[in-house]
C-alpha cells in the first residue's frame, strides 16, 4: 500500500528532482512540490478521514439499538445481526486507519526523499559560507519533520474538522445535546486559541534559544585541544550553562502554560460530560428521549471533543514542525544555490576570470573588487599579497564555492559556479586552506568517498609522494581516518589532501596555502605534483606565502585590498617589485 501511494505520487509527478528547461536546480520548484505533496495527500486522508468518522457512529447506534429494541424485543435475532454489522463496521473503520497511517508514512517518506538531497546540498552550502549552525538545524530540521508527517498529531485536525457529523446526530437526537455539543466546541477552540497566545512566541524563543546553545557547544568541541591544554573549560562551561539555563527557562515557562492549558482543557471535557449524561438523564425522566439516546449521547459527545483536545495537546508539535518547515524553505530558498542539473563533459579550454566581483552577505564593501585574467592549458599561477587581501576568497570563486557578487569565473566557456557539481568536481581539484580528512579510509578520501580504480588511487599518491607514507600506516590505503581515528599530523593530513586534490587528473587545481605544514621534502614533492600537472595540461593556481613554491609558477598576481597591484610573468612583476635587487644583479652579471 505504501509503495503504491508513493509510485501514484511519483507518476503524477509530485515528487522526484526539481529542475527547469535549462537543466538548473529551482529551489521554488522543489518548495512547491514539497506543498503539492502535503496538500494532495491530505486531501486524500480528508476523505478517509470523512469515511472514519461516520464509521465512528457505529459504538453509539448499536448501544443505542441494543437498549431501545433488542432488550424490548428480547429479540436473539435482532442482536446477532446488529452485532454482525457493527463488527464489520468496526474492521472496515480498522482497515481505513490503517490505510489512511499509510499515507501519512508515504507523505513523510516522499517529502524526504524530495528534500533530503537539496536540503543536504544546501547544508553543505552553507556550512562553506556560514558555518555549522545552520547547516546541522537543516538536517535535524528535515528529520524532526518526517516524525511529525508520520505521528498522531497530524491527523488530529482532520478529525476536528468532520467533527460536525456528531453534532448534527446530536442535534438529530435532541436539540439540547446539539447546543451542549457545541458550545462545548466552542469552549475548546477558545481554550487552543488561548494555549497559542500564551505559548507561540515563547516556544519560538525557546527553540531557537535551544538551537543556539547546542551549536556553541558542537563547535565549540571541535576545538577541544585548545580548551584543554590553555585551561578555557571553566570560563566556557560558565558561558554553555548560562546559554542552558535561559532556553530551559523558557522552555520551562512554555511547556508550564500549554500543560496548565491542556488539563484545563481535560477537566472542561471530562465536565461537559458529564453535563450531557445529566441532561440526557433529565429528558429520560421527561420522557422526550429514550434511555438508547442517552447512552449514545454520551460517546457521540465524548467523540466529539476528543479530536480538539488532542489538537490542543499536540499543538506544541505543529508549531515546532511548522518552525521546522520555515527553517527547511529559508534553506532551500536562501542556502541552496542554482546550478545546473545535466553534467558537462571534461574540457581543455582557458580559465577566464572576467571583471570578478564580490561581496559577502551583509559587507557593503566588496572582498574582491573587479578581478580580471586568464589563464591557459598548462600555466601556473601564483597568487600573492599581505593577509586580508582576498586570497583564500578568491580561491572560493575560482572552484565555485561561492556565488560572484557581479562577473564571473568561465573555463572552457562554461560559468564554474553553475556548473553542475559532480562533473565539475571530475575536472577540478581543490586544496583548501584548512584541510580536513572525511570519516573513511584513505583510499575512499583520496578517491572523493567514490568507488574508485585502485591504479587511478595510486597514481593520485604517487604524484603527491604518499605512496610510501601510507605503506608505513597499520593498514596502508584502508586505515581508517576522521574523528576518532589514527590521529595523522598536519603534513601527513595535507600530503594526503593533495593526493585527493590530484585524483583524477583535474584540468583546474587550485591550492591555498598547499605548503602550510609541510617540510622541505614535503615541498620539494608538492613542487614535483605542479610541474607534473602542468605538463599534463592543468592550469594550476597557487596561493602563498612562502616563496620557494612560487619559483614553480609561470605568472605571478599580486592581490592587494581586493584589486589586482600587478599581473604578469612572474619574472618581470618580481623584478617591477625589487627594482634595486635586479639592477644590482644586473651589474653584477
Amino acid at each position: 500500500m505504501r509503495d503504491t501511494v508513493r509510485n501514484n505520487m511519483i507518476s503524477k509527478g509530485q515528487i522526484g528532482p526539481a529542475s527547469t528547461q535549462n537543466g538548473t536546480i529551482n529551489p521554488k520548484l522543489l518548495v512547491l512540490r514539497a506543498r503539492r505533496v502535503f496538500v494532495v495527500t491530505l486531501l486524500y486522508a480528508a476523505l478517509l478521514s470523512a469515511c472514519i468518522n461516520l464509521l465512528q457512529l457505529t459504538m453509539p447506534l448499536y448501544m443505542m439499538q441494543v437498549h431501545d429494541r433488542v432488550l424490548n424485543s428480547q429479540s436473539m435475532d435482532s442482536l446477532v445481526m446488529l452485532t454482525i454489522l457493527a463488527l464489520g463496521a468496526l474492521v472496515v473503520l480498522g482497515v481505513l486507519d490503517y490505510i489512511r497511517a499509510l499515507t501519512f508514512q508515504a507523505m513523510g517518506g516522499s517529502v524526504v526523499r524530495s528534500l533530503n538531497l537539496p536540503v543536504l546540498t544546501a547544508a553543505v552550502q552553507a556550512s562553506a559560507g556560514q558555518g555549522l549552525t545552520r547547516a546541522a538545524q537543516s538536517l535535524r530540521d528535515l528529520t524532526e519533520l518526517r516524525g511529525f508527517l508520520t505521528s498522531s498529531a497530524v491527523s488530529a485536525p482532520l478529525d476536528a474538522a468532520w467533527s460536525p457529523i456528531f453534532l448534527g446526530v446530536l442535534f438529530l437526537l435532541h436539540p439540547l445535546f446539539g447546543v451542549i455539543g457545541a458550545v462545548s466546541v466552542a469552549v475548546l477552540v477558545c481554550c487552543g486559541l488561548i494555549t497559542d497566545l500564551l505559548t507561540r512566541q515563547l516556544m519560538k524563543e525557546a527553540s531557537q534559544a535551544n538551537i543556539e546553545a547546542v551549536s556553541k557547544i558542537g563547535a565549540t568541541l571541535r576545538h577541544a585541544e585548545a580548551i584543554e591544554a590553555m585551561g578555557m573549560l571553566p570560563a566556557l562551561a560558565k558561558r554553555w550553562r548560562a546559554a542552558q539555563l535561559h532556553a530551559l527557562s523558557v522552555l520551562e515557562t512554555s511547556g508550564s502554560r500549554s500543560r496548565a492549558m491542556a488539563s484545563i482543557t481535560r477537566s472542561l471535557r471530562f465536565s461537559i460530560q458529564v453535563a450531557s449524561l445529566g441532561a440526557g438523564a433529565l429528558l429520560v425522566m421527561r420522557q422526550e428521549i429514550s434511555p438508547g439516546a442517552m447512552m449514545a449521547t454520551t460517546i457521540l459527545v465524548g467523540r466529539l471533543l476528543i479530536p480538539f483536545d488532542s489538537v490542543i495537546e499536540n499543538w506544541r508539535q505543529w508549531v515546532l514542525a511548522i518552525a521546522s518547515w520555515r527553517r527547511i524553505e529559508a534553506a532551500l530558498n536562501e542556502d541552496l544555490a542554482v546550478r545546473q542539473t545535466m553534467p558537462t563533459p571534461r574540457s581543455e579550454g582557458d580559465l577566464v576570470v572576467d571583471k570578478l566581483v564580490y561581496a559577502a552577505p551583509g559587507l557593503d564593501v566588496p572582498i574582491i573588487k573587479g578581478v580580471s585574467f586568464s589563464l591557459s592549458p598548462g600555466e601556473v599561477l601564483g597568487v600573492v599579497g599581505p593577509s586580508a587581501a582576498g586570497k583564500s576568497t578568491l580561491a572560493r570563486l575560482l572552484v565555485g564555492i561561492q556565488k560572484p557578487t557581479t562577473g564571473g569565473v568561465f573555463l572552457d566557456g562554461n560559468n564554474v559556479y553553475l556548473w553542475e557539481r559532480g562533473s565539475f568536481g571530475q575536472m577540478t581539484g581543490y586544496l583548501p586552506q584548512s584541510v580536513s580528512l572525511l570519516e573513511g579510509t584513505i583510499r575512499e578520501n583520496i578517491a572523493r568517498m567514490e568507488e574508485s580504480d585502485p591504479y587511478r588511487v595510486l597514481e593520485a599518491a604517487r604524484l603527491a609522494d604518499v605512496h610510501d607514507m601510507i605503506g608505513r600506516l597499520p593498514l596502508g590505503y584502508d586505515t581508517p581516518v576522521g574523528d576518532g581515528q589514527l590521529t595523522l599530523s598536519g603534513g601527513q593530513r595535507q600530503r594526503i589532501a593533495l593526493a585527493r586534490c590530484l585524483y583524477g587528473r583535474p584540468r583546474l587545481i587550485v591550492l591555498d596555502e598547499p605548503n602550510a605544514n609541510l617540510d622541505a621534502i614535503g615541498e620539494r614533492a608538492l613542487i614535483r605534483a605542479i610541474d607534473h600537472a602542468r605538463n599534463d595540461g592543468a592550469i594550476v593556481v597557487i596561493i602563498a606565502h612562502r616563496p620557494a613554491i612560487m619559483q614553480v609558477a609561470d605568472k605571478l598576481l599580486v592581490l592587494e585590498g581586493g584589486r589586482i597591484a600587478q599581473f604578469g610573468p612572474r619574472t618581470d612583476v618580481v623584478a617591477s617589485m625589487m627594482p634595486g635587487e635586479t639592477r644590482r644583479e644586473g651589474t653584477a652579471s
